[in-house]
């Protein structure tokens, strides 16, 4: 009897025949727009860190709070685009197989 892993991964090897191995140049094509993604997300954090030392410095407890929950939207935010990014060369990839 298959998991339902198996049975999933069969599913996608049917509807994405094109979908192989990638080849060394793709997967540093992808590493790339995760190290872009990466010092994107750490260039938000440390602009957002900052704003909360100087939010505590005043003693703004609600704004600490409110940049807390930006940062957590920031993050969420970026790692949506890098995997867009990266489906988008994906596909890039499969359409040159054909």
């Amino acid at each position: 009897m298959k998991s339902a892993y198996e049975l999933a991964m069969e599913r996608l090897s049917k509807s994405e025949p094109s979908a192989g191995p990638l080849t060394a140049d793709q997967k540093a094509k992808l590493a790339e727009v995760d190290k872009v993604y990466k010092g994107k997300l750490a260039e938000r954090e440390i602009f957002l860190k900052k704003q909360v030392s100087d939010a505590m410095a005043a003693q703004k407890f609600e704004e600490i709070e409110k940049i807390r929950e930006q940062m957590g939207s920031e993050r969420i935010r970026l790692e949506e685009e890098k995997e867009q990014e990266k489906e988008k060369l994906r596909k890039g990839f499969a359409s040159r197989k054909s």
